[in-house]
């Protein structure tokens, strides 16, 4: 199967290997397959078979285990097939991960069971449709043993977009469009219990990245590793001077920088809060153009300004010529879509759209942290790609600094580095981002 027609459900920085995938994929039971299909099809369904097909190769998948189950079921007296996409705690043998791993699975079952629930709900109150994320089936939260269930997209013609080319104005507008319903649901969920706090209504939303990274030593030392690399990389490109001097400020603190990021701003909403290319999936027409985004690996969400999904996406995902002379119509876009759901849930927009573009860039530190981070991932080629599993947890630091000098030069000259890298900087030094 091609790689643009993998349903992922994450791309970030800890592949399993194939001995955990092989130990991962033990963890299905016929009890777990049952309790998924009688959830989809209901409780007079007959299982008669299931298998387990792997789709995903060595480096499609870092935080879980992904796989899929194929069913043969009976229903009213006929025989009938159906697959699910199943997540897997990864089994790993790196004991800084196990409970890394553990959270991520307890995020994103409480994403699944709790808020998107009480989101699709007000937005069905108000004539909208679901929010565009899988249908989840069955979890199972045993501990070490974490598995998810979620509705096959791949059967409805989801695929992924070129992650190395980055996502072209069609695709942006539609993510962008999605989350917009997403941030005024829970805009409107607010508005049902004003002075509630929603990240205490929903412990899991304080679960996300700087939690993560403080109790994870391993996340947060390929987190410093890759701003230095970028460090050098500029430094090899030159002409970038301040740039070096605000990453240079940020590494020492990058836990309380990334934790202020996620704090600031003055309208709050449920972010998605990992929202770049590998984490959506679109349907094309017959004429190839994206018409349909879903939005997946909800473990990372948080309660934040809606400006930090809306620097994440963009500058994680674009190019410099889609993101820079767009930048308004993207913002509008989004912002539109948001008016649009709030009037019809008889809520004004909390803010303008002037105050809009200022929040986006008064958190545009948070986009060049995330883009630092996720870029060298997007375009390193797979032979110079980190190996994260075939090294010890006191080890990352050394297979880390040789990873990324082995592909330094390649990508100093690599013609994507200024599309998807450099024109970040760009941005942020026009914007004064770095003083």
């Amino acid at each position: 199967m091609p790689k643009d027609a993998v349903t992922k459900q994450e791309d970030d920085v800890n592949s399993p290997t194939e001995e955990e995938e092989a130990m991962a994929s033990s963890l299905l039971k016929e009890a777990h397959v049952r309790a998924a299909l009688a959830a989809d099809k209901g409780v007079a369904v007959r299982l008669t078979a299931w298998k387990v097909v792997d789709f995903s190769k060595k480096g499609d998948n870092y935080v879980s285990a992904v796989s899929s189950v194929e069913v043969t079921y009976e229903l009213d007296g006929q025989s009938q097939e159906v697959s699910y996409i199943v997540k897997l705690n990864p089994c790993r043998n790196s004991e800084s991960s196990k409970e890394y791993d553990t959270i991520f699975f307890h995020n994103e079952s409480s994403f699944y069971l709790d808020i998107v629930t009480d989101m699709n709900s007000i937005l069905s109150d108000i004539g909208f449709n679901e929010l565009k994320v899988p249908k989840c089936f069955h979890v199972d939260l045993e501990k070490y043993k974490e598995i998810i269930f979620l509705e096959d997209l791949r059967v409805q013609g989801f695929k992924m977009a070129d992650r190395r080319q980055g996502l072209d104005e069609a695709h942006v507008r539609l993510v962008l469009e999605e989350l917009a319903k997403f941030h005024s649901a829970s805009f409107l969920m607010q508005a049902k219990a004003p002075g509630e706090d929603l990240a205490f209504r929903y412990p899991f939303l304080q679960r996300c990245w700087p939690y993560i990274l403080k109790n994870n030593s391993l996340a947060l030392t390929l987190f410093k590793g890759n701003l230095k690399y970028c460090r050098e990389l500029l430094l090899k490109v030159g002409g970038y001077e301040r740039a070096i001097k605000w990453i240079d400020s940020v590494i020492p603190s990058l836990i309380d920088v990334i934790d202020e990021q996620t704090k600031r701003g003055r309208f709050k909403v449920v972010c998605h809060g990992d929202v770049w290319s590998n984490n959506t999936l679109f349907r094309y027409d017959e004429g190839g153009r994206p018409v349909e985004v879903m939005l997946l690996d909800h473990q990372l969400s948080n309660h934040s300004s809606p400006a930090f999904d809306l620097n994440f996406l963009l500058y994680t995902s674009t190019t410099g010529e889609v993101r820079q002379p767009n930048l308004d119509a993207f913002l509008s876009t989004y912002y539109d879509t948001l008016v649009k759901v709030l009037k019809q849930g008889d809520l004004e927009p909390p803010f303008t759209q002037a105050q809009l573009l200022q929040e986006f860039r008064d958190m545009s530190g948070a986009g060049a942290i995330f883009a630092m981070v996720f870029i060298p991932l997007v375009i390193v080629e797979p032979e110079n790609a980190l190996d994260i599993n075939a090294c010890t947890d006191d080890g990352v630091d050394e297979m880390l600094q040789d990873s990324q000098t082995k592909s330094l030069e390649a990508q100093v000259k690599d013609p994507l580095i200024r599309q998807r890298f450099l024109s970040m900087f760009d941005d942020m030094m026009e914007a004064g981002l770095f003083p």
